[in-house]
């Protein structure tokens, strides 16, 4: 077992830097650091969606990919290291299939809300974006695997679908942006 923290607080971090795993020190607001802390925050939401009523199987899913956003989230952290693999992205495919084979086709857009729990997922999702954003971004000037990246893009969808499933499971339905009727000023 690795380290374990008996000091919250070392003030190594006063300066402005932060150390990575492999004991690497950076700026803390590099893109690294913002790939990483996107991915914590990402972890965060899910644990709110997770504090709420939801089904057994969305709660079952939800709990693994937060272990496998951890496991990303420490890939990130050590450059160099490959954690998150071609199988994890796969069952993302499987569950995201299942869950999509149940629903109508989309012929309009969708709002983010339909009951806390699919807002919830809503957010997490577009935090999921913006982790794939940042981690395109760090891709640019530091070595990131492609299935870091697709990991992310999966993970997105599969909370897209999740949040329809959500939606309608709580009885709110899906929220549908209206094209007109608009009042435009």
């Amino acid at each position: 077992m690795g380290n374990r923290l008996s000091r919250i607080y070392t003030r190594t971090g006063d300066d402005g830097t932060t150390g990575l795993g492999d004991g690497t020190r950076v700026a803390k607001d590099s893109a690294r650091v913002a790939a990483y802390g996107t991915v914590d925050e990402l972890n965060s939401a899910l644990g709110v969606l997770l504090a709420q009523p939801i089904p057994d199987d969305a709660r079952t899913v939800l709990t693994e990919v937060q272990h496998e956003l951890f496991d990303l989230g420490g890939e990130l952290c050590i450059p160099g290291s490959a954690l998150v693999n071609e199988d994890d992205i796969a069952r993302l495919e499987a569950r995201l299939d299942a869950w999509n084979e149940h629903l109508p086709p989309l012929k309009d857009f969708i709002l983010p809300g339909g009951g806390m729990a699919a807002a919830s997922c809503h957010l997490a999702r577009t935090i999921c974006r913006r982790a794939e954003r940042e981690v395109v971004t760090l891709s640019h000037h530091d070595a990131v695997r492609p299935e870091t990246i697709r990991y992310l893009n999966r993970l997105s969808d599969m909370l897209f679908v999740l949040a329809r499933v959500l939606a309608r499971a709580d009885g709110h339905g899906e929220v549908l942006w209206r094209k007109e009727g608009r009042r435009r000023g």
